[in-house]
């Protein structure tokens, strides 16, 4: 990133909505506009949040954090290539100590019945024009009671009051600051010890198998169980646990 956008504070200028469809969209509206680096958007209530592959994202009113920031970079092409993974390791920073990353940046508590999703990560942008457009969720104050029936179990909750969730936002900003000013190998080396999937076994379209971490890129390294390897892009895949 520039020396400009380093210096900016991740929040400034913020645009705050009681509701909207998504934060992203929004977000992005702006980035294509020339928004500066460190523009945030959040909103109390999104109609339509999404994560990855257009799966949807759902959260109560006023029980969430939900974000959107821009982020730019001086050299077209030159994002960071790990950002996904160094959100969700900020997410990890301000979540429940035993909270963990379900590859490539699902953040996951273990309950009894499985992986239970905390919160949920969406990067979209244009890296050939600079800049990209990071989308955080986490689930600060959500109820079971308040959730769709057949989400109950697979979503896990910080237990807090929403008026946990400007202070959580802070702390977010902040420690994603911090993350990204890290070196590729502390990020990967601080992402692998938080990795929920290591050693479980795993299915995707084109196979199954036993996950065995990230190589460098931050791509899944899956043992298959017909012998050999397989390696994962999270774009191209949607993971399932099993077993």
């Amino acid at each position: 990133m520039s020396t400009s956008a380093r210096s900016a504070v991740l929040g400034r200028p913020r645009v705050h909505l009681r509701r909207t469809d998504s934060t992203n969209d929004r977000a992005r509206d702006l980035a294509i506009g020339g928004a500066p680096h460190g523009t945030l958007v959040t909103a109390s209530e999104q109609t339509a949040g999404r994560g990855r592959q257009g799966r949807r994202w759902s959260a109560p009113a006023s029980s969430s954090v939900l974000m959107s920031l821009v982020l730019r970079w001086a050299i077209p092409d030159s994002s960071p290539s790990l950002l996904p993974l160094i959100a969700a390791l900020a997410v990890c920073d301000v979540a429940p100590e035993d909270a963990r990353i379900k590859w490539p940046n699902d953040i996951v508590m273990a309950r009894p019945q499985g992986l239970a999703k905390l919160a949920g990560i969406l990067a979209e942008g244009r890296p050939q024009e600079g800049w990209a457009v990071l989308g955080i969720g986490v689930n600060v104050a959500v109820k079971a009671s308040d959730l769709p029936t057949e989400l109950r179990e697979r979503a896990a909750s910080m237990g807090q009051s929403s008026a946990e969730i400007e202070p959580t936002l802070k702390r977010l900003l902040e420690a994603l600051e911090r993350r990204l000013g890290d070196s590729a190998q502390a990020t990967l080396e601080a992402w692998r010890a938080r990795d929920a999937l290591r050693g479980r076994a795993v299915a995707w379209a084109a196979g199954r198998g036993r996950a065995e971490g990230i190589d460098g890129e931050g791509r899944l390294i899956v043992a298959l169980a017909g012998g050999g390897h397989a390696t994962l892009d999270a774009g191209e895949v949607h993971l399932e646990e099993i077993g």
